[in-house]
């Protein structure tokens, strides 16, 4: 009580200074936000470049200022497997088991994400239910260790799947079956995967042991680890060698491996809320500073 008294006695007659406080941090939100969409639109590359660096970069600075350990170890084991896989897919000539290789961390990264997400999601609803007192764990716990879940799995789920599309860009295009934007740089033969370029064993007819082949509407074929990993970890939805759209829905029968507008959007709002919010906000600190707000 003493202390909330101090504090009013303190800001007292500061109505004006808290005004033109909150005046700045609508003006900046609403100025950084446009700029961000304009130069999404204009240089999406550079942004989705930068904004990685921040997904990557930003958590990294906070955990290590309040020592959450279990999350930096998780953040090193993640950097160091997919600095490797990285590494692989970005080397001339590309070795013939990178794109398998690539496809399959990534699309187990994403698996991974999903379920852990799902099951901090479910843990947190449980405990908004009091499903948690007949296990007798405190409200608390049990929804520090849902959110904790839930954002592990959309975290990690946002970095590998931005991490997997610039690896799919960039070993599509050096397979040489794939151009951005452009006609296909090297003739597909019926039994090649596009996404790989290697040969396909297993007949769409026959059921595989390790992995089925798929064919497209526009008959092309693929391995299914390759055409998985290309479509939902690369968030690539058409043929890696005629650019026809691919119909995910009758491909995937699993709801969860559809990438739709409301997960994107959430990938999104996630984007903005780990890259870019601390730094508008660190921003907004140093404009009023500047002014000797306080």
């Amino acid at each position: 009580m003493v202390e909330h008294a101090r504090m009013h006695a303190k800001h007292k007659g500061h109505e004006a200074m808290h005004a033109e406080m909150v005046l700045i941090l609508i003006v900046t939100l609403v100025v950084a936000q446009l700029v961000l969409v304009q130069w999404k639109q204009r240089h999406p590359k550079s942004y989705n470049l930068v904004t990685l660096f921040q997904m990557w970069v930003v958590p990294l600075y906070f955990t290590t200022k309040l020592h959450w350990w279990r999350f930096l170890t998780t953040w090193f084991i993640f950097s160091v497997i997919t600095a490797y896989i990285s590494y692989r897919a970005t080397r001339k000539p590309l070795a013939c088991t990178t794109p398998r290789l690539v496809y399959k961390w990534f699309l187990l990264l994403y698996k991974i994400s999903y379920a852990t997400g799902i099951v901090g999601y479910t843990v947190v609803m449980f405990t908004l239910f009091g499903i948690n007192l007949i296990f007798r764990i405190k409200p608390e716990d049990a929804m520090d260790f849902g959110v904790s879940l839930l954002f592990y799995g959309l975290y990690y789920g946002v970095l590998g799947r931005d991490f997997a599309e610039m690896c799919a860009d960039f070993m599509a295009s050096t397979v040489g079956y794939y151009s951005a934007s452009g006609m296909p740089t090297k003739h597909l033969s019926d039994n090649i995967c596009a996404v790989c370029g290697q040969p396909i064993l297993v007949d769409v007819s026959e059921e595989g042991i390790i992995e089925n082949t798929y064919r497209l509407s526009c008959n092309h074929v693929f391995h299914e680890f390759c055409i998985r990993g290309w479509c939902i970890v690369g968030k690539k939805q058409m043929c890696p060698y005629c650019k026809e759209k691919v119909d995910l829905k009758r491909m995937f029968s699993n709801p969860w491996e559809r990438p739709h507008v409301m997960y994107g959007q959430l990938l999104d709002w996630l984007r903005y809320l780990v890259a870019w919010q601390p730094v508008i906000i660190g921003f907004v600190q140093g404009i009023n500073y500047v002014l000797g707000l306080e």
